[in-house]
């Protein structure tokens, strides 16, 4: 007796993580008690960096403990020492751990844990139970497996019989006594043999799957190289895109410079020509006016001898017919120019809107890989709703044409500076 409190007191001074005495003993804040070594590399290998946590109870800890020796754990490990007790049992000794299957055999509250289950006893053993199945010819023909929970679902629930037979008409494994009770007259085959036949299918299964896998990583790979090659060539298509809209735009703005040149041009010249005839104008108007006065004056003259003089050199200056006649045309002088920039305008809009047409066809005809065929109503109803949004997304495009609309108001053309001309080719 005084033996199994030796024991106790041993296994109540091991330490958790690596199963024997504590070495160099220290507790953490929680109270449990641990190897110095074992707790440090615990923490050390911590996921969650800056919390730690107890091994045993879980409870986390912020910031990392200060480790301390346990004056007192160490005085009684050293006295167990002395007792010639100096390790723990070995781990396929020790005690049972969550998901471990207990030996059938131990006593006590305390099992240990099985290492081996047999399928002729029906029970699991732990490694000193189960040397009779070495050591005895009774038990050599007993078959041994790594120990499972699951015994009960090898044995039949109708006889309690080891499940050995494999029926093929019920597709489900019977024991010998199955086959002379309900299942008598079945096709029934050794469990062996079934498996031997479901393997041979599984091997198939198997090549069927790996052929199926590299088959879709082969498609993968070309899918991918497809949806990189594609992104390449879309990225390339806006830069060209862009680039011929840029010079396009650049076109249209050399026009109208040219446009608004030609017109500052005319005008110049136009006025230049008015004013200059405004000019020999006003100077004509002036002695007219003065030849008017002075002949207005001599008809009121009571001199005969003053008249006669003055008439002959009156009379002799005649009235210039040098300057030709001056028709004035109507207000709208560029009014011509301005109705040719607009049929310009809606010729182009109209050409833009046929070309756009074009332009989004040949976007949509784009594809990286031809979707599989509806097999279902469900599929077919998602590739309906797909094709609406793809359609409906197109139709919500920007287009070519809304930019030139806003150029058909006379004050926009004014504020954007946008001239075209008609007799001018824009590529």
């Amino acid at each position: 007796m005084a033996q199994q409190g030796v024991l106790l007191d041993q296994d109540q001074f091991c330490c958790s993580v690596c199963l024997d005495l504590l070495k160099e003993p220290v507790t953490i804040p929680c109270g449990h008690s641990y190897c110095r070594s074992c707790i440090e590399d615990c923490w050390d290998q911590d996921v969650l960096k800056g919390v730690y946590s107890c091994p045993q109870c879980r409870q986390t800890f912020t910031p990392r403990p200060i480790l301390r020796k346990n004056n007192m754990l160490a005085e009684v490990v050293e006295k167990l020492k002395k007792t010639g007790l100096q390790a723990a049992p070995p781990p396929a000794l020790c005690n049972t751990g969550p998901g471990d299957v207990e030996c059938d055999f131990c006593t006590g509250t305390r099992k240990k844990k099985a290492i081996m289950s047999c399928l002729a006893c029906l029970a699991s053993y732990c490694e000193t139970h189960l040397q009779p199945h070495y050591e005895s010819p009774a038990f050599k023909k007993h078959k041994l497996v790594k120990a499972t929970g699951q015994l009960q679902e090898k044995i039949c629930s109708h006889h309690d019989k080891l499940l050995e037979v494999y029926c093929r008409t019920d597709q489900q494994c019977i024991c010998y006594l199955c086959t002379m009770d309900e299942h008598k007259g079945h096709d029934t085959v050794s469990a062996a043999a079934e498996r031997t036949e479901k393997q041979r299918q599984l091997g198939m299964s198997q090549q069927k799957v790996q052929q199926r896998f590299q088959e879709r990583e082969k498609e993968l790979k070309e899918l991918q190289q497809a949806v990189e090659s594609l992104k390449h060539s879309a990225q390339s298509a806006v830069e060209d895109s862009d680039q011929i809209f840029t010079e396009l735009i650049r076109s249209i703005e050399r026009r109208r410079s040219e446009v608004k040149e030609l017109i500052r041009a005319q005008e110049k010249a136009q006025v230049s020509q008015a004013e200059g005839l405004l000019e020999q104008l006003e100077q004509e108007i002036a002695e007219l006016r003065k030849r008017s006065t002075e002949l207005e004056q001599l008809s009121h003259t009571e001199d005969h001898i003053h008249f006669l003089q003055s008439y002959q050199s009156l009379s002799s200056i005649s009235v210039s017919s040098d300057l030709p006649s001056i028709v004035v045309r109507p207000l709208q002088y560029f009014g011509d120019v301005s109705k040719t920039v607009s049929e310009l305008r809606e010729k182009l809009e109209d050409f833009l809107k046929g070309e756009w047409t074009k332009i989004s066809t040949t976007v949509n005809i784009v594809d990286v890989v031809l979707p599989p065929e509806p097999k279902t109503r469900e599929q077919l109803i998602q590739c309906e709703s797909l094709y609406c949004e793809i359609t409906n997304s197109l139709f919500l495009l920007p287009l070519l044409t809304i930019p030139l609309e806003i150029y058909s108001n006379s004050r926009s053309n004014q504020r954007l500076g946008i001239y075209l001309t008609p007799h001018i080719s824009l590529i």
